[in-house]
């Protein structure tokens, strides 16, 4: 089993570029599957780790409902934003400046092949490098991503999740809110969930910002040892 996940910071990068990307290295992946299947050729499959900024876009997931999406096709161009259905489950979310996405491509053949499991370590790791700043992080019982003040009227979101996965090969990921702009969340009902509040790590340390260099070291470090793998 290859436990090594090839690291890749894509900077600020346009949502279907990265999108189109993904699915370049997932298909590389599945096909590597394939003809082990076929030919008993003994191939290593590889394993990914993209991080990434989007400019403005929202995206809506396979289970997601249109009607969650709150600006017309001109209010989206004003807002400079972009709109794209896609292959991930989950609802509605919104990218943007300021806010750690990351992208894990993996063959979970090459870790546990259990997709529950893979979702809470993700969660896992999300909650324990918000821990880092000694905020409590939690799951919500039947809503997506990670929370803060969960149970209370006052229940935020600052992660969300969606993934795909096809033979045990994963894609799409996490959005951390970091330093993002609250008000382009405003313009959506995230993930479909009424009532409740979105927040940002800088928000919630009361900071005008945060390296977010500094969280993506922190991300890394309990990705590697949640999934114990190595980067390269």
């Amino acid at each position: 089993m290859n436990k090594t996940v090839k690291l890749q910071d894509l900077g600020l990068k346009d949502f279907k570029a990265t999108w189109d990307y993904q699915e370049t290295l997932f298909k590389a992946i599945l096909d590597t599957k394939i003809k082990n299947r076929r030919e008993d050729a003994g191939l290593e499959t590889g394993n990914h780790f993209l991080f990434v900024e989007h400019p403005h876009v929202y995206t809506l997931g396979k289970s997601g409902e249109l009607s969650n999406l709150l600006l017309t096709e001109a209010q989206l161009t004003e807002k400079g934003a972009t709109f794209y259905k896609i292959n991930r489950g989950g609802d509605i979310t919104y990218h943007g400046p300021g806010q750690i996405v990351g992208y894990p491509i993996l063959d979970l053949d090459n870790f546990f092949t259990d997709i529950h499991k893979y979702l809470r370590f993700l969660e896992e790791m999300i909650i324990g490098t918000l821990a880092e700043y000694n905020l409590k992080a939690e799951r919500s019982p039947g809503e997506t991503g990670v929370w803060l003040d969960v149970g209370t009227p006052f229940a935020r979101k600052i992660c969300a999740m969606g993934v795909r996965a096809s033979r045990w090969v994963t894609m799409h990921g996490f959005a951390l809110n970091v330093n993002a702009d609250l008000g382009y969340f405003d313009n959506i009902i995230p993930c479909g969930i009424r009532g409740k509040a979105v927040t940002t790590l800088n928000n919630e340390l009361g900071l005008d910002s945060v390296d977010e260099e500094e969280v993506k070291t922190k991300l890394l470090k309990h990705f590697k040892t949640l999934f114990n793998a190595e980067f390269v």
